[in-house]
């Protein structure tokens, strides 16, 4: 069984990836559209931004049309290189290989830093650390965006991870193990997700200020702001 912290390593890298969000449909087309508004609209013309898990590079163009400069990370070289394709032209865009929970940027490096498609859960590591981290190299009075799926978006989601698993992108999904905001595939896949009471519990570990806001009615963003 492959360890889902593995997926986006390997399973789930470059033009796989890039399937998932080729067939996703008209729903979740539109909360990815909204995500990714909600986080363009935090960053100024000027700012330099942190993508964390940027993957093919789905979302650095059009945080490279809004930041003065985009730095792109990811621990899966697939995606990497598949993301090249999607920056070329974009001299304000760079990418590294990089695992978020040990960034090699010195304190206060970033303006911003962006961590959204629920990639607090989907990178499979410590979220505490990856907060920490994460404010570390955000400046102070910088922002740190995480987002998770809404509640009300499960019906969406689950679907979505149906047409995945129907590729061969996914495993099977486990219906008597996936529920309650968890889907479980028969590969050892599992997909979580953070509630709001979850993201204020971790905020409250660090000298942020924190604000939980709904998008869409399908993301939940939690907005953290280094003191």
């Amino acid at each position: 069984m492959m360890k889902a912290k593995r997926y986006y390593d390997e399973r789930l890298a470059a033009g796989r990836l890039r399937r998932c969000y080729e067939i996703a449909t008209a729903r979740v087309r539109r909360y990815l559209n909204a995500e990714m508004d909600h986080v363009l609209a935090h960053i100024g013309g000027g700012d330099i931004a942190l993508d964390l898990g940027c993957g093919y590079g789905r979302t650095l163009p059009g945080l490279a049309s809004r930041a003065g400069f985009v730095m792109g990370i990811d621990t899966s070289m697939a995606s990497l290189l598949a993301a090249r394709s999607e920056i070329r032209g974009l001299a304000n865009c760079w990418l590294a290989c990089m695992n978020a929970r040990q960034l090699a940027f010195k304190d206060g490096a970033f303006d911003i830093v962006i961590c959204i498609q629920n990639g607090i859960s989907a990178f499979h590591v410590d979220p505490h650390g990856l907060v920490r981290e994460s404010l570390r190299v955000v400046r102070p009075g910088g922002t740190v965006l995480f987002s998770t799926y809404s509640e009300k978006f499960w019906g969406e989601r689950l679907k979505w991870f149906e047409l995945q698993a129907g590729e061969g992108l996914l495993g099977e999904i486990d219906y008597d193990k996936t529920g309650d905001g968890v889907i479980v595939c028969k590969d050892g896949f599992r997909a979580t997700t953070m509630s709001p009471a979850g993201f204020l519990e971790l905020a409250g570990h660090f000298d942020v200020g924190a604000e939980i806001t709904e998008v869409d009615d399908s993301s939940l963003f939690c907005e953290l702001t280094r003191r």
